[in-house]
């Protein structure tokens, strides 16, 4: 199949039903976006997945709509102190390589092995980076709360090794508080930018591994993300919509509800304990994975690898979108309900402070 030739009657067709819940993956995955410092993209391809759409285009169309979602995240964290310019700009650039890479294979499964091989490799790709991430983000974040750390911003083991270590060139990030060899943030951010150009995620990569591999506090880490979001989203659209991948109108409907749920997330994180972006982060890892497990039969009888009858197909299929949904209600309900008892907590401490 040639990239270059996909047909574009292969779009799917909007309904009343679809927009509507393509505006509630936009407002969820913005929501996260803003919290976590991901693009959403884990929420907000599958999604349109669970629509029907074909997987290489919702890859492109979440790129596509990350760049303006992710500037706006970025400019608000920044105002609350909680972006590293610096640090973001130099994974930004070596994500810039990862994401041509990452193009390149899925140019390549396309041509190869047509739609049905593509939706396997980024729902196969969903999984296994959607579960191990998110095992180890959750375990970490069990284990700081049995120890009674909640706000523990302590560097990791790794990281405070990799600071160690004296490799030259020696960058500093003083709005991280730390210095760390150049090298060492190569891989997080060619993982980032690779990741994100082939199933439209890097965030959730870039987010842990600024916080395990190099050391960022938690909280700037996820801000700082914004900025190599909106970097590897503009230069990642430019390269999709050259070959025709882009569906414009999905663009604009998740972000009508991204751009809100956004700054809505960006708040939350001022009224939340730091550990809380862990579990936020895991819980709807965890979730969406198991979505797309319950999918991946679907992909695989497709392209004649397992027979199996259309009834049971649409009942996987329907599984997989309600185990979905349920993922987005859970995310939001976790940040909104994080937001609302960190508010009545800080009104509570300022009605005591006006009684002292």
């Amino acid at each position: 199949m040639d990239l270059l030739s996909l047909d574009p009657t292969q779009f799917i067709t909007l309904t009343p039903v679809s927009v509507a819940f393509l505006l509630a993956v936009g407002f969820v995955g913005g929501l996260v976006s803003g919290f976590i410092g991901s693009g959403g993209a884990f929420i907000l391809t599958p999604g349109m997945m669970g629509l029907g759409v074909p997987g290489a285009v919702a890859v492109a169309s979440n790129m596509c709509h990350k760049f303006p979602k992710a500037m706006v995240g970025a400019i608000k964290r920044y105002r609350f102190g909680q972006v590293d310019i610096k640090l973001g700009m130099v994974i930004a650039a070596t994500a810039g390589i990862g994401v041509q890479i990452g193009i390149r294979i899925q140019r390549f499964i396309l041509e190869n092995w047509g739609q049905a091989g593509s939706d396997l490799y980024v729902s196969v790709s969903f999984v296994v980076v959607l579960v191990v991430v998110g095992s180890y983000i959750l375990k970490d974040a069990l284990r700081s709360s049995h120890c009674g750390k909640d706000d523990d911003e302590s560097t990791p083991p790794l990281a405070r090794k990799l600071q160690a270590i004296n490799l030259p060139p020696m960058i500093s990030f003083p709005k991280s508080g730390l210095r760390i060899s150049l090298w060492f943030t190569l891989p997080v951010g060619i993982a980032t930018g690779m990741l994100a150009a082939t199933i439209a995620v890097g965030g959730f990569v870039g987010v842990p591994g600024l916080i395990y591999v190099i050391g960022v506090p938690g909280l700037i880490a996820s801000g700082t993300e914004l900025v190599t979001a909106f970097v590897m989203g503009l230069c990642g659209s430019v390269n999709w919509a050259m070959h025709g991948m882009i569906d414009i109108r999905l663009v604009f409907i998740i972000l009508a509800g991204s751009l809100f749920g956004v700054q809505l997330g960006a708040i939350g994180t001022t009224y939340v304990k730091p550990i809380m972006i862990k579990y936020v982060m895991a819980a709807i890892m965890l979730i969406v994975a198991a979505s797309r497990i319950v999918a991946l039969p679907g992909y695989l009888s497709a392209l004649g690898l397992i027979q199996m009858g259309p009834g049971l197909l649409y009942v996987l299929k329907v599984v997989s979108f309600i185990t979905m949904c349920a993922g987005l209600l859970v995310g939001a309900g976790m940040i909104l309900g994080g937001m609302w008892r960190g508010q009545q907590r800080n009104r509570k401490e300022a009605a005591l402070g006006d009684v002292a």
